[in-house]
């Protein structure tokens, strides 16, 4: 019998200080707000403006944002999802009328606002997120398959693998946003360095970006 994985995710994600320019293509506004960030459970409302750049930055508010691009919003939904373990992690997502989720993100919840970019590199598909507001200048590259992400080639743009680190999962940066900690995690991470997991097969660099 196969295994029926609708509502999983399998993604590994990694730190970007400097994203290629050349990758800043295919824009899509996202702003959500989180109802529970609670132990690695969260209950999630998403809005989401393809094509829209909105040049977010430190000062950038998500209400602010959402309302002024609201008409443009193409795609909404409501997720529910458990704890990640080994970049695995059960999510299940159904989509919602925009006008009500644009209300939703509006009223209620903890906001994360960020521009996410697509990008075909090397055998995946990637989405690189670039967080305004509170979590600027944090970005976020990320490679999600319909099973596990294994022998993975890495684009040389990435600094450190976070794939299991809960600071970095969106719904805890709605609560306790980037800025709020980033001198001290570049301080953590220029004593241990780097990491990149291992268990999930061969790593490759992936260069020339």
């Amino acid at each position: 019998m196969a295994t029926d994985y609708s509502d999983f995710e399998f993604e590994r994600r990694f730190l970007v200080r400097d994203l290629p320019d050349v990758l800043r293509d295919a824009p899509s506004l996202i702003v959500q707000s989180y109802y529970l960030s609670d132990g690695g459970y969260a209950l999630r409302v998403r809005a989401q403006a393809g094509g829209v750049e909105a040049a977010l930055d430190a000062t950038s508010d998500a209400r602010d944002v959402l309302a002024r691009w609201r008409d443009r919003v193409d795609f909404a939904a409501m997720t529910v999802k458990g704890p990640s373990a080994g970049g695995t992690r059960y999510e299940a997502e159904r989509e919602l009328d925009p006008l009500v989720a644009v209300e939703l993100v509006r009223r209620g919840g903890a906001r994360v606002v960020k521009t996410r970019y697509a990008a075909w590199l090397g055998a995946d598909g990637w989405s690189i997120d670039v967080f305004g507001g509170a979590n600027h200048p944090l970005i976020v590259a990320e490679c999600e398959r319909s099973g596990p992400v294994t022998e993975l080639q890495i684009p040389d743009f990435c600094v450190t693998e976070i794939t299991d680190d809960r600071r970095f999962s969106n719904e805890s940066l709605a609560v306790r946003p980037y800025g709020e900690w980033a001198a001290a995690y570049a301080e953590e991470l220029a004593a241990h360095g780097p990491a990149f997991r291992e268990d999930f097969g061969p790593n490759q660099e992936l260069g020339g970006l």
